[in-house]
């Protein structure tokens, strides 16, 4: 196993995530991916997790922003087989740069239950979780991105979380720059009063592409505002 520099340890990712827009009035087509492995690094969990989060997939509740529809594979790092039934865990901030449970944090003031942006999905037959959300905003000193973590042997639980199983993978998601940009000159992002890090500038994400998590994101259609999918593909060890 190679363990990559600045991070915990490393697992492997199958496919590069070229991370370009769909064509459409403002966008270029996307660039293929080459079916290959590549490693990619694990990513600090940062002061924002909480236990015990929701499994459902739709994760946006009320949150106003645009659309984002993840589709995050996950495969095993020796053979690239998709692993089924592996609850794929996600956490980010809002519009306004706000986590749930933590409101207030990044100078804005709103709402806080506590799980709004959180929550997971177990993998279908083959190795994928589709999660809905919105477009992230930033907070200060980060660029835009999400928190995923990987679990295995979970048990749900009749109040719609899960418990217990063996957390295999700690990573984030991040998002191209040009796409972001775009997306942050809008409201209701535009509202954010912090300053906005740029993936250059993050202290976390390394150029690295889909090796340190960018995903490949498509326009759902000719305006930021319609959405976007994002796709990446996260290969975990077992075992």
């Amino acid at each position: 196993m190679l363990i990559a520099t600045g991070a915990t340890a490393a697992t492997l990712a199958v496919g590069a995530a070229a991370t370009t827009e769909a064509p459409t009035a403002d966008a270029t087509a996307p660039v293929a991916a080459a079916a290959v492995c590549t490693l990619t690094k694990e990513m600090t969990e940062g002061p924002y997790y909480l236990d015990g989060q929701l499994v459902r997939t739709n994760i946006a509740e009320d949150k106003t922003g645009f659309p984002l529809r993840l589709a995050l594979t996950v495969v095993d790092d020796d053979t690239c087989a998709p692993i089924p039934n592996a609850l794929v865990e996600i956490w980010h901030a809002d519009a306004l740069g706000e986590y749930s449970g933590f409101v207030g944090n990044n100078g804005h003031s709103e709402p806080d239950n506590g799980t709004f942006l959180r929550g997971g999905v177990l993998t279908n037959s083959s190795g994928v979780a589709n999660i809905t959300s919105v477009y992230p905003g930033w907070y200060r000193g980060r660029c835009v991105h999400i928190h995923v973590k990987v679990h295995t042997g979970v048990t749900l639980t009749s109040d719609g979380s899960f418990t217990g199983g063996q957390e295999l993978h700690t990573g984030q998601l991040f998002f191209n720059e040009t796409i972001t940009a775009r997306v942050g000159a809008l409201s209701p992002y535009s509202a954010n009063t912090v300053t906005r890090t740029t993936l250059a500038q993050d202290s976390i994400y390394d150029e690295g592409g889909a090796a340190s998590g960018l995903l490949t994101l498509t326009a759902l259609g000719s305006s930021p505002s319609a959405g976007y999918t994002g796709t990446l593909t996260l290969g975990i060890e077992q075992g």
